[in-house]
């Protein structure tokens, strides 16, 4: 551990009785670091869930505002906590998943909230679908006081859409997975970025498993000033540009889905025919297809396939 760091544990989510077995141990994690006006409202909507198998570790960059007070006062509801300086969210996300062992994984970022009741929801659906490896609810965003002003609709992905560029908006505070695809995955979130590596990670877990929409809220975005992704969108869109382009270097069918990318910014660029092809584009995100992973919704008790 690094001078200066400091690590706490608490008991009070580490039940393993036979009231835990039904459910499947999730694995949370919270990178935060001078987040004191926002972390509250996190760690709450967390433990408001009353999951009963719940492995939750906040990770501190070592902030210097009223952070590290707030973490204190809910030290003995949660996993775990450190605080020692890091590069980064990303390489905060990667300690934090270090130190849990839970078989399902996700991250609520430090402004960010869960929905009450969607860690259920996630256990729930990881329990009685087996096919599922990786999950993301309807995306939901918070205004900057964490009021709900927005629900969007059980969307429908798709690897080779995703590379062409139809969908690129996985929202990440509503998509967890299990730990055996993150192990295949390479077991790491990519902190060598200062912003996009969930993106990069979802580049990533495409490789090797479908990823399932869930007709329920789980988690959301706040919307606030702070926000790196909100400062500069269109930096952003390159970024995942760059990354796409990248995996496209691997595949055979690479250098197709490049020309029709290519094709796609041309047309962008040329203002009668923009409209054309964000049609096109619309189309190709709602077309049906064998490609789409079915819907999984809740009904007779259970988690399960759209019928």
């Amino acid at each position: 551990m690094a001078a200066g760091a400091e690590i706490l544990t608490g008991t009070a989510t580490r039940g393993a009785d036979a009231a835990t077995a039904v459910w499947p141990r999730i694995a949370l994690v919270t990178p935060v670091y001078n987040s004191g006006r926002y972390i509250e409202q996190t760690i709450r909507s967390v433990l408001a869930q009353g999951y009963p198998n719940l492995d939750y570790f906040v990770v501190d960059g070592g902030s210097t505002d009223n952070t590290l007070e707030v973490i204190r006062k809910y030290e003995g509801e949660i996993a775990g906590w450190v605080s020692e300086p890091d590069n980064g969210m990303y390489d905060a996300i990667n300690k934090g998943f270090a130190r849990t062992s839970g078989e399902i994984m996700g991250w609520i970022s430090a402004t960010d909230q869960l929905h009450l009741g969607g860690l259920l929801v996630v256990g729930g659906v990881f329990r009685d679908v087996a096919e599922a490896e990786w999950i993301t609810g309807r995306p939901t965003w918070f205004s900057e006081e964490g009021m709900n002003v927005g629900v969007g609709t059980a969307a429908h992905w798709s690897r080779m859409r995703f590379l062409m560029g139809a969908n690129r908006y996985i929202q990440q505070e509503s998509t967890f997975w299990r730990r055996s695809l993150w192990e295949r995955a390479g077991r790491r979130v990519d902190a060598s970025r200062r912003n996009a590596a969930d993106f990069e990670l979802w580049v990533r877990f495409f490789r090797h498993a479908r990823l399932y929409p869930v007709d329920a809220i789980i988690g959301g975005f706040r919307k606030h000033g702070d926000s790196m992704s909100l400062q500069d969108l269109e930096a952003c869109y390159r970024i995942h540009d760059e990354i796409i382009e990248a995996e496209l270097e691997k595949e055979s069918f690479g250098k197709w889905v490049k020309r029709f990318r290519r094709f796609g910014e041309r047309m962008e660029g040329i203002p009668q025919f923009r409209g054309v092809w964000r049609r096109v584009m619309n189309r190709l995100y709602h077309q049906r297809g064998r490609d789409w992973a079915p819907v999984i919704e809740y009904g007779e008790n259970s988690w399960r396939f759209r019928r």
